[in-house]
């Protein structure tokens, strides 16, 4: 499994990143431990999660993911040979649950960071990311952005500074962020040179064959500042493996169980996926293994987090870091992207 340092920290993460948000609810806590198992055994050294998974969040399921983390750690004693990211939630209804008003402050951050510890018993975090921002911004496929400066939340100096103070404490080695923006990663680098405070060395943003929009501005700023990509998924909620094409919903699969996750099922996105599978199988290739292989293969990439339900799912997705896709075939894959330019935001 190839390695690659993170952005400007001194951590080499595997080119697969395992994510965990299945943990607790599609998966038992047996079926975790099996996933991380086969991760670990197939050179896997990073492992995602976040204070609010699984997903679908909820009261009587949040915090099981990181749990079932902590208890494998435990079993295994590995602790110091991995890398864990976890992620604080920003402020929004789905999360109201958590704690009263969330905001990137130092109540709210203390009160995630201590909990997340807790769960995945271990005294410190390899990278600590902030899950969303504490504006009203464009996430999770929004588009259209209006601009609400009334609805900003803790100052970006204030939440490094807070940081800052979990890094001294020793809690946290690296700060990342997630579906960001190019203003609010450039605001997370500016303050952080202008004070001497913590450098975001990671973007944990949605990239994949649906989604390039990283590519318009995020990516020259990520090369620029040593700032990595994390893609998460990676094959659009599974799509992009083809198993929901022609209206098809396989037992069990996560659309069929939450059939409200439509951000990668638009008319255009659907058209894509049918050209990217039949491109796929047209060089008998895997479609699932071909669109991971293609992230894989980005310049701005660090690592790839990938998530399944299955071991079969998990060692499939696996196997695309020996996939290397020719010059041949990217053509073909740009001349689609050309067709289909960005469907799913």
């Amino acid at each position: 499994m190839e390695k690659r340092t993170l952005g400007s920290s001194a951590l080499d993460v595997s080119l697969i990143c395992l994510g965990t948000m299945t943990f607790g609810n599609q998966n038992s806590e047996a079926q975790a431990h099996q996933q991380l198992d086969c991760a670990i055994a197939a050179g896997v050294n990073f492992i995602d999660a976040a204070e609010m998974y699984p997903v679908p969040t909820g009261a009587e399921l949040q915090g099981r993911t990181e749990q079932y983390i902590g208890n494998w750690l435990r079993a295994r004693g590995n602790r110091d040979r991995l890398v864990i990211a976890t992620k604080a939630s920003g402020p929004g209804e789905m999360v109201s649950y958590l704690r009263p008003d969330i905001h990137f402050d130092r109540r709210n951050i203390s009160e995630a960071l201590d909990g997340s510890l807790r769960r995945l018993q271990t005294d410190y975090i390899d990278l600590y990311q902030l899950h969303w921002p504490d504006r009203a911004s464009n996430f999770f496929g929004q588009l259209g952005y209006r601009h609400q400066p009334e609805k900003d939340g803790t100052p970006i100096q204030q939440t490094l500074e807070v940081l800052k103070e979990q890094v001294d404490a020793g809690k946290i080695r690296y700060i990342g962020l997630s579906n960001e923006t190019p203003w609010g990663l450039m605001s997370f680098l500016k303050y952080a040179e202008q004070f001497d405070l913590p450098r975001v060395v990671s973007l944990q943003n949605p990239y994949s064959l649906l989604n390039r929009t990283c590519e318009i501005a995020l990516a020259e700023i990520m090369q620029r500042e040593q700032v990595d990509l994390l893609a998460y998924s990676p094959l659009g909620f599974g799509t992009l493996s083809g198993k929901y094409l022609d209206g098809a919903l396989p037992a069990g699969s996560r659309l069929a169980l939450f059939p409200h996750y439509q951000r990668y099922l638009t008319e255009q996105g659907v058209r894509a996926t049918e050209s990217y599978v039949q491109l796929a199988r047209e060089h008998g290739l895997d479609p699932a293994q071909m669109a991971l292989a293609y992230v894989n293969s980005r310049p701005f990439l660090a690592s790839n987090i990938i998530g399944a339900t299955s071991l079969a799912q998990l060692e499939s997705n696996l196997a695309s870091v020996e996939l290397r896709l020719g010059a041949e075939l990217l053509a073909a894959i740009e001349a689609i992207h050309n067709r289909f330019p960005n469907p799913c935001p």
